[in-house]
């Protein structure tokens, strides 16, 4: 017998027993076991995987993610039986349209009335699965996508109006086209993302999140601060295990939580440190959930690249957490941990092989320049491997149990990433990217800072609907060619200002502006530079930035401009008043959601400081040592701001050092001047010391 029931399965997943729950669990096992022998044996063309890909997870995302939600037996038993029915019709029109595809291009690109119904069907599945899966958001996109480039861009006039497409072509191009349902985001999700998070599920099955809390409470659980320290490096940990800032926080907060909370922590500021520490594991180096890959698709830029850039980055948005962490522990005077006797070596003995063999196979093979694919499937056969080396072996029953948890947890991923590539694929038809990146650049008024201020807007708002690759692949199609025209126009001022814009350039400012003469002749201040090119038509500004930014330089700035735009799309997590992680972690410190929210978001700054880093300094440029520079200044400073905003170092600090402190911090992040920055520094150390040895006793408060 099967039995629906909403609230008992993962992630409001369907519960089955019975004969269909065997098959939905046998279908699982299948869809993890081919595509790993996919990855290793690429025998199915792109397209083909990918719709394999697709018809696979609609069969699951159909009977997991009930249509309607029914009271009793029978009514389930019918409701069951319809959502069956829907995913075989979505699969199986998915397949027919594999094998269309030739005889579609042999009768010169004409869709028969079999073509037309097996289009219809697979796009109508895909929104309707998509609703069910993850909300409203992305169906309503697509709907709208897909009914602009058919009729109603016609009724606008302006820079977003679109002469049409007649049905047939878009029926066509939303099939098969580079950017559409089966293209390069299904392509992303049906080889990296899919694998990644097999490799986490065997990664957990193998005993390797408890390791990690463990590995926490022995190396930080002794510090001050220790239960909200081992909060922030188990989080960081297990980040690049789940993929899921959600998932993250629960996982990791059942423990740490009422750990925070026995030590003397307030709840919702233990539930925002978890949420907090939680949404960073997104960012943390190898994985990064989905969007490393996303993001490796989208530049061009190689994975291993991307991912050695955003160590440090990451390392700096923990120890923002940290910083906060250590303060308030300092502030309410707690005391580390009691010791429980146990060692960094008991440890590793007893759980280290599971995590520290696979995960170091992983980056070896990604660094030596194995494909991500390869490297995934390496890495779950080495999870299996070492995990006899540690009290927790995996057997046939433990193995199978990985890859049906592997596909469950991808139902919503995989049915998503297909989906959005239906509004990719119109965004690149119409060209509404480029129109909506010159409006960023227009409505920003040429200011680098405000362009990120209104693109971390869009994000908070996508990230209320969506999950934060979906946010990033759209906020990244939308935006990013124009911050990254923005970041590679700061070496065009600089230039301009230092006067050693090169001479093969200067006639094309000439072009534009005549009375630019006067200010080529020498060095200028950096304003009026930044005035001058700011006013540059786009005919101009295009080919000026060719001829004097470097093909590294423009790298650099593409990375940058990618990884804000990541980064602010992890900001839905934490910031009020949609923050799902924040919310998660107050249901388990039973502390008030919004408060909650509010105090993760006060935690989580490093995801607004470090975007403007990226943005401002060569925190990206490859080159170690400014990298360095820029890394050191950065920990000074966001030290300055977390000590200001608590109102304590070591000891509190009166009103008038808390003003200063927050100064300090802003100087040590200034990008334009080192001498500020150094000065900065040295406040903030300056004031360190002196809070060290004159500050104000410390009282337990509440």
């Amino acid at each position: 017998m099967e039995r629906d029931d909403p609230e008992a399965g993962p992630a409001g997943q369907r519960v089955l027993s019975g004969g269909l729950g065997r098959l939905i669990s046998v279908l699982a096992v299948f869809l993890s076991v081919s595509h790993m022998f996919l990855a290793i044996f690429p025998w199915l063309a792109e397209t083909e995987r990918n719709i394999f890909h697709f018809a696979g997870f609609s069969i699951l995302a159909a009977v997991l993610f009930p249509m309607i939600r029914t009271d009793g037996w029978k009514a389930g038993r019918t409701a069951i039986a319809v959502d069956v029915a829907i995913g075989l019709l979505t699969a199986g029109a998915a397949i027919y349209l594999a094998f269309a595809e030739d005889w579609i291009y042999e009768r010169g690109v004409r869709l028969s009335a079999f073509d037309w119904v097996a289009c219809i069907v697979v796009i109508l599945g895909a929104i309707e699965l998509t609703r069910r899966s993850a909300g409203m958001v992305i169906p309503i996109l697509i709907i709208l996508a897909l009914t602009y480039v058919t009729f109603w861009g016609s009724w606008i006039s302006g820079v977003f109006g679109f002469p049409g497409l007649s049905t047939e072509t878009v029926l066509f191009r939303s099939i098969y086209g580079d950017d559409a349902l089966f293209g390069t985001i299904a392509r992303i999700s049906s080889t990296y993302v899919f694998l990644f998070i097999i490799f986490g599920a065997f990664l957990i099955q193998s005993g390797a999140g408890e390791f990690v809390i463990d590995l926490a409470r022995t190396v930080a659980g002794k510090l001050t601060g220790g239960p909200g320290l081992v909060a922030v490096v188990a989080s960081g940990l297990t980040g690049t295990i789940s993929g899921s800032a959600i998932a993250n926080t629960a996982s990791t907060g059942v423990i740490t939580i009422p750990l925070m909370k026995r030590a003397g922590y307030h709840p919702k500021f233990a539930a925002g440190v978890e949420a907090a520490s939680s949404t960073g594991g997104q960012l943390m180096p190898p994985i990064m959930g989905a969007g490393a890959f996303v993001m490796a698709s989208f530049t061009q830029i190689s994975y291993d690249k991307i991912v050695v850039a955003a160590a440090l980055p990451a390392l700096l948005y923990f120890l923002s957490v940290a910083f906060f962490v250590r303060i308030e522990a300092r502030r309410l005077n707690l005391k580390p941990l009691p010791s429980e006797g146990r060692t960094l070596g008991d440890a590793l003995k007893d759980g280290g092989a599971s995590f520290i063999i696979p995960v170091g196979v992983l980056i070896w093979l990604l660094v030596s320049g194995f494909t991500p694919s390869y490297a995934a499937v390496i890495g779950i056969v080495t999870v299996i491997a070492s995990s006899w080396l540690t009290k927790r072996p995996m057997g046939i029953r433990g193995i199978i149990s990985a890859l049906e948890s592997g596909a469950r947890n991808m139902v919503t991923s995989a049915i998503l990433l297909c989906s959005v590539g239906l509004v990719v694929n119109v965004i690149a038809t119409a060209g509404v990217g480029n129109t909506f990146s010159l409006m960023i650049a227009d409505w920003s008024g040429g200011s680098l800072l405000l362009a990120i201020i209104l693109i971390g807007l869009a994000s908070l708002v996508l990230g209320m609907g969506l999950p934060v690759t979906a946010a990033y692949i759209v906020l990244a199609t939308l935006s990013a060619p124009a911050l990254a025209g923005m970041i590679s126009d700061l070496t065009v001022i600089d230039s301009i200002a230092s006067g050693t814009l090169p001479e093969a350039s200067k006639p094309l400012l000439m072009l534009a502006n005549p009375d630019a003469m006067t200010m080529l002749a020498g060095p200028v201040p950096r304003e009026e530079a930044a005035a001058l090119v700011a006013s540059l038509p786009l005919e101009i500004a295009g080919p000026l930035r060719d001829s004097v930014v470097s093909r590294e330089a423009a790298l650099a700035g593409l990375l940058s401009a990618h990884m804000i735009v990541f980064w602010l799309s992890q900001d839905s997590n934490v910031t009020p008043p949609v923050c799902l992680a924040a919310f998660t972690a107050a249901a388990i410190a039973k502390s008030p959601p919004m408060a909650t929210g509010i105090t993760s978001w006060k935690l989580a700054k490093g995801l607004y400081i470090v975007p403007v880093l990226f943005a401002y300094t060569p925190l990206l440029s490859g080159d170690w040592s400014q990298a360095l520079l820029v890394f050191g200044f950065a920990v000074f400073g966001i030290y300055g701001l977390a000590a200001g905003m608590q109102g304590c170092m070591e000891r509190r600090l009166n009103p008038v050092l808390r003003v200063v402190a927050l100064v300090a911090g802003l100087a040590c992040l200034w990008p334009f001047a080192i001498m500020v920055q150094v000065v900065g520094a040295a406040v903030v150390l300056a004031l360190f010391l002196q809070n060290l040895k004159f500050g104000p006793d410390l009282a337990v408060t509440a």
